[in-house]
């Protein structure tokens, strides 16, 4: 049983493409391949909007590790390794930065499971140059190409999706990038929450923040709060920002792997927690969201979040908190709160 993800593995079946390159890894990545890459190839740098993912590969010396929502550092890649992301969008923001700051003649090989959509990149990479499929395995597909035009300049503000969210009294701007949840509109999970929130004081941490909905709500309604917004994606990190800036509202914004880089203090954790991670689902975050929040609250500290009805939450937070209370139902979400 391979120790890689299925993308990897077809990368693994073709590692003469990779010879003697300088090869920049970027997408939805999640394992150890690049390690294996380095002893194959010139050198090997992954980029990624993963803040977890970073800190996995952390260990790793001879593979360069570079965590944010744009690669602005100086490069000789000469060759991008690009795992298909689950969000489009997000494939033709990554493609059309990593083009732009490497430049015509760079390489590019692109690997992802077929129900991801793979297949797109047939048409989006054509204003770049050509791309072909060359192998199939484990239901995904190897492609690899070249960039013979010359990109156009990447600004990442011009990437920024807006939209107005109306929240009671307050009318918000919303700033989104691709592949952040809540990209384009305004989910009802997190609206339900916001109607059972109670007034909230001190410190409150946004857990899971996205494009910074709930946050910026959360402040508008209670100017008095301290707000700390985390996210495990850069480009969530980024868009909550973005979004604080549009509505004049202030907030600590930055990057955790759960509890990694948060405070210990907090009054309020508030969250409409994740539960994808890439293109299966996964509770593993929010579970140990739910079983260490007490260690990182005051005395009296409030957990409040939402979830999809038919998650077993409830139990976990009870064995946390000693105590769970549903304060909200509706046929498709819950809102849990508990105190410590």
């Amino acid at each position: 049983m391979s120790a890689y993800i299925a993308p990897s593995q077809i990368a693994e079946r073709q590692l003469a493409y990779f010879e003697g390159k300088h090869v920049l890894v970027a997408g939805e990545s999640e394992d150890l391949f690049p390690v294996e890459l380095v002893k194959h190839c010139a050198s090997v740098t992954v980029f990624t909007t993963n803040y977890g993912y970073y800190r996995q590969l952390q260990p790793y010396q001879q593979v360069k590790s570079v965590f944010g929502a744009e690669f602005t550092e100086d490069t000789q890649a000469d060759m991008v390794l690009l795992y298909w992301p689950k969000a489009k969008a997000e494939a033709e923001y990554l493609l059309a930065m990593l083009m732009a700051k490497l430049g015509a003649d760079t390489e590019i090989v692109v690997v992802g499971e077929n129900r991801s959509g793979v297949k797109s990149i047939e048409k989006m990479f054509k204003p770049y140059g050509p791309i072909t499929k060359f192998d199939s395995a484990r239901r995904c597909s190897f492609y690899w190409g070249q960039c013979q035009n010359p990109p156009q300049s990447f600004d990442m503000n011009q990437w920024f999706k807006s939209y107005a969210v109306n929240y009671k009294d307050c009318s918000l701007t919303i700033k989104s990038l691709p592949g952040v949840f809540s990209h384009g509109q305004f989910d009802t999970g997190s609206e339900l929450l916001l109607d059972t929130l109670p007034p909230l004081s001190g410190k409150v941490l946004d857990f899971g923040c996205g494009a910074g909905v709930i946050g910026s709500v959360m402040a508008m309604l209670n100017p008095s709060i301290e707000l700390e917004m985390c996210d495990i994606s850069a480009l969530a990190i980024e868009s909550s920002k973005k979004t604080l800036e549009a509505n004049n509202l202030k907030g600590n914004v930055f990057a955790s792997d759960v509890y990694s880089d948060t405070s210990d203090d907090y009054q309020f954790i508030i969250s409409n927690p994740p539960f994808h991670s890439g293109l299966d689902t996964s509770y593993n975050a929010t579970e140990t969201l739910l079983e260490l929040a007490p260690n990182y609250q005051k005395p009296r500290g409030e957990l409040l979040i939402v979830a999809n009805s038919f998650l077993k939450y409830q139990p976990i937070i009870e064995k946390s908190f000693g105590n769970c209370e549903t304060l909200n139902k509706t046929n498709k979400f819950a809102i849990y709160h508990a105190k410590k």
